[in-house]
């Protein structure tokens, strides 16, 4: 068998061309193109362009969560005030309580206005999602499941999402539909069945030359699972998801599974989980447990950014 690969786990930076196609992405949704601190007319009118007057800031957390986005929020201020002193106190992947510092910053006053929502939009979004995953990742502590995210993201904010994901302790699955085959259930009946997808998935990799390609296949009764078992060594797909079963029926599928192919099959549980439910899919052997809603319904970190004159 192939080796299986489950994938990310590393926390590490975004990498500098993302952060600066999502900052100017952002800035030109609210400046325009070219982006120039003159579009904002409120601070223009308001403020002015008197560029020696200077403030000083604080960006506060008002909850108790996962930081993440740092690279991004500090991306929007350094574009608008290059000259801006930007200082963060905690990095991605922190834990903070309620009222810490995050970031503190002292630059030009109208440039850090104007950077302002934009800057928290990156922060309050992926720190929930990075909030929300570590309450995942505590809820099946002690488990052998691990916590992946989907592909159910926001459209552009993909990689920051799967970036927040990672900094609140989850693990990436595939990142977009180049990297693995996830054979679904309208690709089984397209197909004529499970196995069939499975081998001309396997064939077809073959094919295109990459054989090591992470081939998965869902299923959502037993029946499927049998027949997925049933192609043998070492044609068994790589990983075998568990779509929307009751717990019952996926601690069953997974001792058929762990009986014919012992390790060699790695076993995830998807669909419809919640914080509620999901120690107990832990507890059915699962490796994995996906979850859309990370990503999709995250609520936004509470935090804030208070000024004062420098």
């Amino acid at each position: 068998m192939k080796p299986k690969r489950n994938g990310s786990a590393s926390p590490s930076q975004l990498e500098a061309r993302v952060v600066s196609q999502l900052v100017n992405s952002a800035l030109e949704e609210d400046l325009g193109e070219p982006i120039c601190l003159e579009a904002d007319i409120t601070a223009q009118w308001v403020i002015g362009d008197d560029d020696d007057r200077t403030m000083k800031g604080r960006i506060l957390s008002r909850q108790q969560g996962v930081v993440a986005g740092l690279d991004l929020a500090i991306g929007v201020f350094a574009r608008l005030d290059p000259q801006a002193r930007i200082q963060p106190s905690v990095a991605d992947g922190n834990y903070v309580s309620d009222e810490e510092t995050i970031l503190e910053l002292h630059g030009n006053a109208r440039s850090l206005v104007v950077a302002e929502r934009t800057a928290l939009n990156f922060l309050q979004r992926l720190g929930g999602i990075a909030t929300i995953t570590r309450h995942f990742v505590d809820a099946v502590q002690g488990t052998q499941a691990r916590i992946t995210d989907t592909r159910k993201t926001t459209p552009g904010l993909r990689r920051a999402e799967r970036h927040a994901v990672l900094c609140g302790g989850g693990i990436s699955h595939r990142f977009n539909l180049t990297d693995a085959v996830l054979i679904k259930e309208n690709h089984v009946t397209a197909a004529g069945g499970a196995a069939t997808a499975v081998q001309r998935a396997q064939h077809g990799a073959q094919t295109a030359g990459r054989p090591e390609t992470l081939i998965m296949c869902e299923t959502e009764t037993l029946d499927q699972v049998r027949e997925l078992l049933s192609l043998g060594e070492p044609a068994w797909p790589d990983r075998i998801l568990l779509d929307n079963m009751s717990n019952e029926v996926m601690s069953q599928a997974v001792e058929i599974i762990r009986h014919e192919a012992g390790q060699q099959i790695a076993i995830e549980a998807t669909g419809g989980v919640e914080l509620s439910s999901v120690r107990a899919i832990a507890g059915t052997g699962v490796d994995l447990i996906s979850i859309g809603a990370i990503t999709h319904s995250a609520p936004a970190m509470d935090m804030s950014l208070l000024f004062e004159e420098a």
